[in-house]
């Protein structure tokens, strides 16, 4: 547990090699420090130090109201700072590639590479029709969103309880906007139980930072993508209807110098079959 302003904590887990080079795992939506990562074993043979934290609001990390995307800079240093570290990578899948962003941004001198896996743009994203190609759950979360916090609140307390007793109901209730290629990647026994770790450590106090990712995602994130000026590498399921293609094209376009990898046929779950990769290249 490190502890932050304001009497905040943040759960904080560390894997790999603890020589290794570090890289922060920014993990999904909604989501926990123990969602899928690799093994340690490769973690080792990669040479990397893992480090995942809960976001605030998720798991044992103290909510911060009102956080936005750019929050997380600010913990991913009081974090590297309580473990002394100067430089580091920073990952993000889904719904951690956003706060993957920030820390790109505002932590130039810190950050030496960032890699975002089936990120999202920023809602005010110009020239980006935001929810083409979403799928109607998402749509319909976003733009709730987008009319307040007492609109999303109760119905996402309500399913993150359902989720905590039975954490498969999630993947069950994705099943029908799940794509053949996304299908496939579920149905793996040891990403599933992965997955039911995650969501259920993610719930363990409530829905808090779930509803607070929502919210921030749908707001202003506080930077702006063209002011990233570390090496960045972004990869997304060219089948992906839950953060659709074109965000990471978006990506793309405004950060300087970034790198985009379209892979045909894969989707939204298939960025697990990628992680090892993006680690590798984060590390440097």
């Amino acid at each position: 547990m490190v502890k932050a302003p304001g009497g905040r904590a943040l759960a904080v887990e560390s894997l790999g090699d603890p020589r290794g080079r570090p890289v922060f795992l920014l993990h999904g939506m909604p989501g926990s420090r123990v969602g899928p990562h690799p093994r340690s074993t490769v973690l080792y043979r990669l040479g990397v130090r893992l480090i995942s934290y809960d976001r605030p609001g998720y798991g044992d990390s103290t909510r911060q109201v009102g956080r936005r995307v750019s929050a997380a800079a600010a913990d991913v240093r009081i974090i590297a700072d309580d473990l002394g570290l100067d430089g580091f990578a920073v990952l993000g899948r889904s719904g951690g590639g956003p706060h993957a962003l920030a820390c790109a941004a505002l932590l130039p001198e810190r950050v030496s590479r960032v890699a975002v896996l089936v990120g999202l743009a920023p809602r005010n994203a110009t020239g980006l029709d935001w929810y083409a190609g979403m799928t109607p759950s998402n749509v319909r979360a976003y733009r709730e969103a987008e009319r307040g916090h007492d609109r999303i609140a109760d119905t996402m307390e309500f399913r993150s309880r359902q989720i905590k007793d039975d954490p498969v109901r999630l993947l069950k209730g994705l099943r029908p906007e799940l794509s053949p290629a996304d299908r496939m990647v579920v149905a793996d026994s040891g990403l599933r139980r992965m997955l039911q770790s995650n969501y259920r450590e993610a719930f363990r106090h409530g829905a808090d930072g779930w509803i607070d990712d929502v919210l921030a995602f749908t707001a202003d994130w506080g930077f702006k993508c063209e002011d990233i000026a570390v090496p960045t590498w972004l990869w997304h399921g060219a089948d992906d209807q839950f953060s659709p293609v074109e965000h990471s094209r978006w990506l793309a376009d405004h950060i300087p110098g970034a790198e985009l990898f379209l892979e045909p046929g894969a989707a939204h779950f298939g960025a697990f079959r990628v992680l090892t990769t993006a680690l590798a290249w984060a590390a440097g």
